[in-house]
């Protein structure tokens, strides 16, 4: 008789709104991840079960497929993209009692108060955005200007922000894409004095256009682009704007070198992918390197695997994972992922490193 499957409920982005590239590779690091963790036996002699819903960067059909998956008996929850759309799974997961781990989201917030129920693989948003602000004050940029359309992730970004600069004499100056076009950003940047412009816009739009007008501006051309929230990670980027879109700092959570298992991954990925795996798929990969860990510790039971969130010790692609309670931050937290700040190359459109954190 073949063995029932050990089922993980699988939130991703796979149609628009919602980041479809990101997503893609999301889900493509969480496939190989349970791959590899079947040809090592599975859990405890029964196969490990993939149930995948498409959120489409949309909190009310994420929480809808929260109460779906548990109601089909999923064992725990793990992925999401989007910040806001992974804090309402995590509200949802909180309230129904079932252990969620979280890989790609940043918002500090992700529950309103602390819970026992989910855990996060990527870094807080304060961590993050506060290297990206030093990064720029180590580069003399003091005043800075922030492209902002209406969000909590965005809101927080710019305050995160807003904090650093202000310790060390620096301005952030906000423009609301509500009322600008692309090509007002120009006029304001050139009667502002800001030295550098930071994405906090969607994609593809408005930020490529945004590039694109910057770019081609004369009074502009040292003006710094900058992206923290990492659009420029993925192959689309370079696609929708070749040369303009190189040389945009951004932030993204891999190691100096890969460890050994790091490397492997990193080839079975972009053989899946068919192009260099972004950071968010070696997030997807160690999700549910963790939760197959936990599961053949301490058995696939909801309660227990919540319980053992602080016993973690796993060896990730990426370095060991394990979770504490950090000030602030009200989730489980892997303290911290390595962080770098990169850009695309003009002369190889390879990554190159500019900062560390």
């Amino acid at each position: 008789m073949k063995p029932s499957s050990v089922q993980i409920g699988v939130l991703v982005p796979l149609s628009r709104p919602g980041w479809v590239e990101a997503g893609g590779h999301l889900l493509a690091g969480l496939e190989l991840g349970a791959r590899d963790v079947n040809d090592a036996g599975g859990i405890g002699g029964r196969p490990l079960e993939l149930v995948v819903r498409d959120t489409a960067a949309d909190a009310q059909q994420a929480a809808a497929a929260v109460d779906e998956l548990a109601g089909l008996g999923v064992v725990a929850l793990a992925g999401e993209y989007h910040s806001v759309v992974a804090r309402a799974a995590a509200a949802r997961a909180d309230a129904l009692g079932l252990p969620f781990l979280c890989s790609s989201a940043v918002l500090d917030a992700l529950t309103e108060q602390p819970t026992p129920w989910v855990a996060r693989l990527a870094p807080a948003q304060s961590h993050g955005w506060q290297i990206y602000a030093d990064f720029l004050l180590d580069a003399g940029h003091h005043r800075i200007a922030v492209a902002a359309q209406p969000s909590v992730y965005w809101a927080a970004g710019a305050a995160i922000l807003r904090d650093r600069l202000a310790a060390s004499a620096g301005t952030v100056i906000e423009l609301d894409m509500r009322v600008l076009e692309p090509a007002d950003v120009c006029g304001e940047l050139a009667g502002n004095g800001a030295t550098a412009l930071l994405l906090l816009v969607g994609h593809p739009e408005p930020a490529a256009s945004i590039v694109k007008a910057v770019r081609g501006d004369h009074r502009l051309t040292d003006v710094l682009i900058g992206a923290p929230a990492g659009q420029p990670e993925f192959a689309e980027w370079a696609t929708l704007l070749g040369d303009d879109g190189a040389a945009i700092p951004f932030l993204r959570y891999l190691p100096e070198r890969l460890s050994p298992l790091g490397a492997r991954v990193e080839t079975a990925l972009r053989e899946r992918l068919g192009q260099p795996p972004s950071f968010v798929a070696f997030e997807g990969y160690d999700t549910v390197a963790v939760l197959a860990d936990m599961m053949r510790s301490h058995g696939a039971d909801s309660a227990r695997l919540a319980e053992s969130w602080p016993h973690v010790a796993v060896e990730g692609t990426r370095g060991r994972i394990q979770f504490t309670r950090v000030p602030g931050i009200s989730v489980w937290q892997w303290a911290w992922p390595p962080t770098q700040i990169v850009e695309r190359d003009p002369a190889s459109d390879r990554f190159r490193v500019r900062h560390t954190g």
